[in-house]
């Protein structure tokens, strides 16, 4: 469900950013660069309103759907416990031991067989 809203989120940030691209901030954006054939055969006069409300839209749409998808995560999975890391070790007054290598290091001598 998440891949869907990451989808969704995506492709409406693309839209979004696609739409302020087009609008001019003093007013012409699309319309301006028409000129006076378009007025009469597309209704340029309306794109502008079309593109502002469009924007608005997706702006909503981005909000809703960023605030709806924590909704959805974790419904299907476990939460895996985490050991503490060294940060939260040292907050809490905890010593900090360095973690024991797993093969020696070469040129360290091997450890001396216990005494029975």
């Amino acid at each position: 469900m998440l891949i869907i809203f990451g989808i969704l989120i995506i492709l409406a940030c693309v839209l979004l950013g696609f739409f302020v691209l087009i609008q001019n901030p003093k007013g012409g954006g699309l319309s301006g660069s028409l000129g006076g054939v378009g007025n009469q055969v597309i209704g340029v006069r309306q794109t502008t309103d079309v593109l502002e409300k469009g924007t608005w839209i997706l702006a909503a749409l981005i909000a809703i759907l960023c605030l709806t998808a924590p909704f959805f995560i974790g419904k299907g999975s476990k939460v895996q416990q985490v050991a503490p890391s060294a940060v939260e070790k040292a907050s809490a007054g905890q010593p900090i031991a360095p973690p024991a290598p797993s093969t020696p290091l070469p040129g360290t001598p091997a450890a001396p067989a216990p005494n029975k």
